[in-house]
């Protein structure tokens, strides 16, 4: 275990915050519940950025971008947005400083005063659907596809790094559509890419379903969510995707003609992804000795480290380490050589497996004569000394055997936390002492899931898209039910 790693077993937040911190990937910044995310650490979500783009573009999707100011008057055109983000946004009120009565400080210039107040983006609705007004006349301008990078604002009370900021980064996306069935089928598509992204690329397997109307997005006819299980046995909502109807296009009076001549309002979607999934990605993983991150989200999938006394011994080292280099970047494998002599071997061993590097390769003065290097695994921490030319035809098999490891693993803890449970004690137990996913009953109103999560802390996650119909009696009212729901405590 990394002597500087709370262990995970005994603390597993401040486990987290450990490695967060110690493996450089972002610290606490001097505003209040913001982060500084660290070259390490942005290297990942530009990584996460990079194929979930190839992914939105693949499907049709473009890129743009819309202010970070919204209008006040903009929120109170859809009633549930507002409601649902009011205690969360941010306010401009006004736009210049001045220097105060001494001469040593500023102040709010009151003359300054906005005539209407600006919200910075809680998400983005609103400040969209008043462009594609001006957008939208005709079907043959639909469907309209376009994702947003960018960052928004939520005042949050309670953060921690990665998982709950006041600002955060993230991707989202906003289509307009002819039909209802066009938007629900963009809806579908895009829960399923994430479910795709969390999977091939996170190695992280996750839970599709519906959201219940407690916890859907403010202003969603539906809301579909991915739903993740960390190793603490807490639910961790990994990606969302909206279907908005036409509320958004009927508060900014967005409409169009039809085919027929005929004007309707315009279908919605929306669907969004965050840097919290680089939060996913650790306590996921994650353990006593530092990141475990899969290969093709690695920012480092191969570091190589020379073990020398002298710069003779560096310099024969070094010409066989370029060319393996050489010869793995030709495979589009991502590998850092690192010749530094500021530190020991030893110390850039644990430092790299604290960052999560999936493959180290160490060459000594006794593998250049046996031409031999060896290989160091992350994900097991096994290690075995082969030939170079069997460590070059055999990496990307490893980084492949690596992620597909990953994936089982978590894919085997999912299903040994995954319990149908009938009793209301058991319910309460199963929480209080192990977490983990609960199937469990529920009578479908909002006051019993109300009631269960003031008792437990746990919610309703999803209603799972594969939750097959079955007669029941619910967890904590004791009323019919026709199908299981997915209950957990998240984050």
């Amino acid at each position: 275990m990394a002597k500087f790693l709370t262990n995970r077993e005994e603390n597993y937040a401040q486990w987290y915050n450990d490695l967060v911190i110690k493996a450089d990937l972002a610290e606490n910044s001097a505003v209040r519940g913001c982060m500084v995310i660290k070259p390490y650490g942005f290297a990942i979500w530009e990584k996460i950025q990079a194929e979930l783009d190839r992914m939105f573009k693949a499907t049709g999707h473009v890129n743009a971008y819309f202010p970070l100011f919204i209008p006040k008057s903009f929120f109170s055109k859809e009633a549930k947005h507002v409601e649902g983000f009011a205690k969360e946004c941010a306010i401009v009120t006004h736009y210049r400083l001045k220097k105060d009565e001494n001469g040593k400080g500023v102040i709010v210039d009151p003359t300054s005063k906005l005539e209407e107040e600006l919200i910075i983006r809680p998400t983005s609705e609103t400040i969209i659907w008043n462009s594609y007004k001006n957008w939208i006349h005709s079907y043959r301008d639909l469907p309209i596809l376009i994702n947003q990078w960018g960052n928004v604002v939520r005042w949050e009370m309670r953060t921690r790094l990665f998982i709950r900021t006041a600002e955060f980064l993230w991707q989202e996306g906003h289509t307009a559509h002819a039909t209802r069935e066009e938007a629900i089928e963009e809806t579908v598509r895009m829960i399923n890419i994430y479910a795709e992204f969390a999977e091939n690329f996170m190695a992280l397997p996750v839970i599709k379903g519906y959201k219940s109307e407690n916890e859907r997005f403010a202003g969603a006819i539906d809301t579909y969510a991915i739903e993740a299980i960390m190793q603490d046995g807490k639910a961790l909502q990994a990606g969302t995707s909206h279907f908005l109807g036409q509320n958004f296009a009927k508060a900014f009076d967005v409409q169009f003609t039809d085919k027929t001549g005929k004007l309707d309002y315009v279908w919605a979607t929306s669907w969004g992804l965050s840097t919290r999934t680089i939060g996913a990605l650790i306590m996921a993983h994650s353990d006593n000795h530092g990141l475990v991150l899969p290969p093709r989200l690695a920012p480092i999938q191969v570091v190589i480290i020379p073990i020398f006394k002298n710069s003779v011994q560096l310099e024969q080292i070094s010409e066989v380490a370029l060319k393996i280099r050489k010869k793995l970047e030709a495979k589009s494998i991502t590998v850092k050589f690192d010749d530094r002599d500021n530190n020991t071997p030893g110390w850039k061993f644990a430092d790299y497996e604290l960052k999560g590097v999936p493959v180290r390769i160490a060459i000594g003065p006794r593998d250049i004569q046996n031409g031999t290097v060896e290989i160091a695994r992350r994900d097991t921490l096994k290690k075995e000394t082969v030939t170079v030319d069997t460590a070059i035809s055999q990496i990307s098999h490893i980084l492949d055997e690596i992620q597909g490891n990953i994936f089982r693993k978590a894919l085997e803890f999912k299903k040994e936390n995954t319990l149908y449970v009938d009793k209301w004690e058991d319910f309460v137990n199963i929480l209080d002492n192990q977490g983990g996913f609960i199937m469990a009953h529920w009578d479908g109103s909002p006051e019993t899931e109300e009631k269960i999560k003031e008792e437990t802390k746990a919610t309703i996650r999803c209603i799972p898209f594969d939750s097959p119909e079955e007669d029941g009696k619910c967890i904590y009212s004791g009323k019919p039910s026709k199908r299981r729901v997915l209950f957990a405590r998240s984050y």
